[in-house]
């Protein structure tokens, strides 16, 4: 097979992922998502209370916030929240109600906080992906309290980049890719394939329908396989107390 990649990593391939749950010891729930040299710290805190037109449907709430260490890049950047940062809280937040039944989270909101480590591509991906897991960690702690009724949690969601690089479909692309790619295509989809959100941009070429179904089916393969991550990562924490559990692909 022709080599695509500066690397040994095959087209439909990940990079090295960890799911490490349990990795503060305050918030309902926490998770740190890797997927190679990107990492994000994501935290769940539940609140009484809901926003007066979440309350007004009878329904809980869910959103996000999404930032960079000042040195998660190359070069130092500010602490303050800039556009960029702004438009993929709403993605975060976005993509985790679909998660969650809101009517039965009535009366709590849960802010999914995502916190960028180091960044090398595929950063938003790894927000909605470790962003799941502390969200389930946090229902998974009001469900056995008995504050909220078990269908309150939905299917697991993931995440992950596809895109277009020199005619050839890839998966996962770190920065290094992302930086030259043609087409970069951000999906989000649930366990059972449904999509939640796409972002796609023609950066340096157009691209046709098939070229974007190829790119679905590569960011759903990609998808499953995060998922059984996310199950594999909630399975060890019911096995075990909540000491930091980790796994990894």
């Amino acid at each position: 097979m022709p080599k695509y990649r500066r690397t040994d990593r095959a087209h439909d391939e990940l990079r090295p992922v960890v799911l490490t749950t349990d990795v503060l010891i305050h918030p309902e729930g926490s998770a740190e998502c890797a997927f190679g040299n990107t990492r994000v710290l994501c935290t769940a805190t539940v609140e009484e209370g809901a926003p007066p037109f979440a309350d007004e449907r009878g329904e809980g709430w869910v959103t996000a916030e999404y930032a960079m260490l000042p040195r998660a890049t190359n070069t130092r950047g500010s602490r303050k929240q800039n556009s960029r940062a702004k438009e993929i809280s709403r993605l975060v937040g976005r993509a985790l109600r679909q998660a969650v039944d809101l009517p039965s989270l009535r009366g709590h909101t849960v802010t999914v906080d995502c916190d960028v480590l180091q960044a090398d591509g595929g950063t938003r991906t790894a927000a909605v992906t470790g962003g799941w897991v502390a969200l389930a960690l946090a229902l998974r702690g009001l469900i056995q309290a008995g504050r909220v009724p078990p269908e309150a949690l939905g299917e697991p969601l993931a995440a992950v980049s596809v895109g277009l690089l020199d005619g050839q479909c890839l998966l996962d692309l770190p920065y290094e890719e992302d930086s030259r790619a043609d087409v970069d295509l951000n999906v989000a989809m649930t366990a059972s394939g449904e999509l939640v959100e796409l972002q796609g941009t023609a950066e340096g070429a157009s691209f046709d329908r098939t070229q974007l179904d190829q790119m679905l089916d590569l960011a759903a393969k990609g998808i499953s396989e995060l998922v059984a991550l996310q199950r594999a990562a909630l399975g060890q924490v019911a096995d075990g107390e909540a000491e930091p559990q980790e796994v990894r692909a």
